[in-house]
């Protein structure tokens, strides 16, 4: 097993910027809690409100899909708060270099 990081950006509808970012908040402290997970912050950009921005520690990739795939907090956003989602605007899953 090695690390992974990971970073996702996501671009509110016009108009949902608040619910969008309650319902964004509402999955960090379940996934803060999952086995595998060692970060998992939430931040908003200072210039462009309604851009949200994970970054995403876990000690495993297996540990990763697990929580995308099959916590009950995130199944919970897919069936709807991701409908206040404009566009992911970029994902990354990243390896450490230093």
């Amino acid at each position: 097993m090695s690390e992974l990081f990971i970073v996702v950006g996501l671009q509110a509808k016009a108009g949902k910027e608040d619910i969008l970012r309650q319902d964004l908040a509402a999955v960090v402290e379940p996934s803060r809690k999952e086995d595998g997970s060692i970060r998992y912050d939430l931040f908003e950009d200072r210039d462009h409100p309604g851009v949200f921005v994970f970054v995403e520690q876990w000690a495993s990739e297996e540990a990763r899909n697990r929580h995308h795939e099959h916590g009950p907090h995130i199944q919970k956003f897919h069936a709807g708060g991701i409908e206040n989602v404009e566009k992911t605007l970029f994902a990354h899953m990243l390896k450490r270099v230093v």
